[in-house]
């Protein structure tokens, strides 16, 4: 497996001519670091990536839903969570400072099936069996 970059420029990110720019052969897959640009334009980068014959995988269930191969990252849902918990604790007179810094207690794996059969990827059973929610 070799290794290379993408490189994303300037906003607005010309997602076609980055992924243009993989190598070819197989397999092709591009990991997206989790970005708030990259949520925003998901399905632009979903799409993208489809056209070009790519393995998408990125951090958010929200970017699979949109056409990405797969996502292992940190629940949104469980973030907010942990965010509600914090305004309340504030609200009833808690110090900000007194707070404990938290890491996200909840992960997500989710794949795509139809992403992965429209790019001829087999997806092991017993990876499907351990996700948190396989979209078809």
């Amino acid at each position: 497996m070799r290794l290379a970059g993408v490189e994303f420029r300037e906003r607005p990110y010309d997602y076609e001519r980055a992924l243009g720019e993989v190598a070819p052969g197989n397999p092709r897959f591009v990991l997206a670091h989790a970005s708030p640009f990259f949520f925003f334009d998901r399905d632009l980068l979903a799409e993208s990536a489809l056209r070009h014959h790519i393995a998408l995988m990125l951090g958010t269930r929200e970017a699979v839903a949109a056409g990405g191969l797969m996502s292992y990252g940190p629940s949104l849902t469980g973030m907010f969570a942990l965010a509600a918990d914090y305004v309340d604790r504030i609200a009833k007179g808690g110090n900000p400072a007194d707070l404990p810094v938290q890491q996200p207690t909840k992960f997500e794996l989710v794949i795509n099936a139809k992403t992965a059969k429209a790019l001829g990827v087999t997806i092991p059973a017993s990876v499907l069996a351990t996700a948190d929610e396989v979209i078809e």
